[in-house]
């Protein structure tokens, strides 16, 4: 018998399990780092950022760059992401959540940004991926870090199209000197 999911989980008094994000993605020489809220279930099941298929993540930064980053194994793409003085993280360490979008996180565990200024001593701009990354702003600005707010790049988020996004983006880029 199936364990039961969402509403009928909390009736049963049943919790999600208590899930651990993914490591950063930093050098020494990052100078912008793009924080998303949590790694969604595709991207926790591949062990790897923006891993759901329609995620605009790694299509903006290839039309940024103008590289082909699908050709790419993600080793190789993480590789041209801090070549380019880019970092990846979350704002989130770990939290309970049912599915993939951010409403549903629940019991978030912030990661430690003071690692960040310790791993990555160059950055400049932290950039965050959508409204729930964003509400970490204050706690990176605390710490000297300048921030920008850009549309997510979910698939949920389809109010904004990809050209839409890429212009915002790019703008961020060039600010954050990655472009």
């Amino acid at each position: 018998m199936k364990a039961p999911r969402g509403r009928a989980a909390a009736t049963a008094g049943i919790r999600q399990p208590h899930r651990v994000g993914l490591p950063p993605v930093l050098a020494r020489h990052t100078r912008c780092l793009v924080l998303g809220s949590f790694p969604g279930e595709a991207s926790l099941a591949a062990q790897q950022y923006y891993g759901h298929p329609r995620n605009h993540f790694w299509p903006l930064l290839a039309a940024i760059w103008q590289v082909d980053l699908a050709a790419m194994s993600y080793r190789q793409r993480l590789a041209e992401v801090l070549r380019r003085g880019l970092g990846i993280w979350d704002v989130y360490a770990s939290c309970r959540r049912e599915g993939s979008l951010d409403a549903a996180i629940e019991s978030a565990v912030l990661n430690d940004f003071a690692l960040v200024r310790r791993r990555a001593p160059a950055l400049a701009l932290v950039l965050h991926n959508g409204g729930e990354s964003a509400r970490a702003a204050a706690a990176l600005q605390q710490l000297g870090f300048a921030t920008r707010r850009l549309p997510s790049t979910s698939p949920a988020n389809a109010s904004w199209s990809f050209e839409r996004k890429l212009a915002a983006w790019r703008a961020a880029f060039e600010e954050g000197g990655v472009a």
